[in-house]
């Protein structure tokens, strides 16, 4: 589907609609495709809006006037297109300035000019999902913004001789809710992550983007996640445990729990705890990265 910002779409005057942030009937925009209603015909007068510039001038059945500035849609922002563009809405508006709407334009064609992804590896599927939301016009601008991004270094972990002792026996190296646990986390997830009970390191990344679009981070923020973080926490930390040769050290109360790996020992729930509080702090606090900085220390 074509983005309706690149598109530049129709503009209506009292017989369609016309865009929120214009009050008045004036014309305020020219686009490439565009439907005068009455009280724009009265304001302009029909003979100026017939004798404007363009590809197509028509009156249409119901007496509004079709303007089309340029023949194809397509080269819309080609600098002979914003010409044409520019002299349809001069000739509509003497009161405004040829070279200053010509600027305007191209200034918002620059904005468009596609600028080549450079994400953070450890946030790179996060933001190529982000991006993909973002509307065709804003792309650029957002994708730039992206390039610089970095996410804070994890702060998640002590060193292996700070770390609290075990405090529950346990026949299994994993704790005792984590099949549960897991199952509400599918069920939270609305069984999108079908890799969820592999425990591997790209089931973290399936986590982070569902989470990205679920809609108690959106509409209901951390309250509505909280009860999450347990469940959060202890998968988290069994993919530590199972891909990196960790040990849980277990406490009674579970989210006091951590998991050495070398000399370190690291703080999955603290990390659920940040990484659930909005849609950015996933971003922020991603599983993945987390999972991956474990990674590059665990000698």
């Amino acid at each position: 589907m074509m983005d309706h910002q690149l598109a530049e779409p129709i503009s209506f005057g009292e017989d369609g609609v016309l865009r929120p942030k214009y009050a008045d009937d004036n014309i305020h925009e020219v686009y490439w495709l565009n439907v005068f209603g009455k009280k724009q015909i009265e304001l302009v007068g029909r003979e100026r809006l017939l004798s404007v510039p363009g590809s197509c001038v028509e009156e249409l059945p119901n007496g509004s006037v079709l303007l089309v500035t340029h023949p194809t849609a397509a080269d819309f922002g080609s600098d002979e297109a914003r010409v044409a563009q520019a002299r349809a809405l001069v000739h509509l508006r003497p009161d405004l300035e040829f070279e200053a709407v010509m600027g305007t334009l191209r200034e918002r064609t620059s904005s468009l000019v596609p600028v080549e992804p450079r994400f953070h590896p450890d946030v790179e599927p996060l933001l190529k999902h982000q991006i993909e939301h973002v509307p065709l016009s804003e792309r650029p601008r957002k994708t730039a913004e992206f390039n610089a991004y970095r996410p804070p270094d994890p702060e998640e972990w002590l060193p292996a001789t700070a770390a609290l002792s075990a405090n529950v026996r346990e026949k299994d190296a994993v704790p005792s809710q984590y099949v549960e646990l897991t199952r509400g986390l599918d069920e939270f997830l609305f069984y999108s992550v079908q890799s969820i009970y592999r425990a591997t390191p790209s089931s973290l990344t399936e986590i982070d983007v569902a989470l990205l679009s679920h809609v108690s981070l959106r509409l209901g923020g951390a309250k509505a996640v909280a009860h999450m973080v347990p469940a959060v926490g202890v998968y988290l930390g069994q993919v530590l445990v199972k891909n990196l040769g960790g040990e849980w050290i277990l406490r009674k109360q579970l989210e006091e729990s951590q998991v050495r790996i070398g000399g370190r020992v690291w703080l999955p729930f603290v990390r659920a705890q940040r990484y659930l509080t909005s849609q950015q702090a996933v971003i922020d606090y991603s599983l993945t990265q987390f999972y991956r900085e474990a990674e590059r220390r665990r000698s």
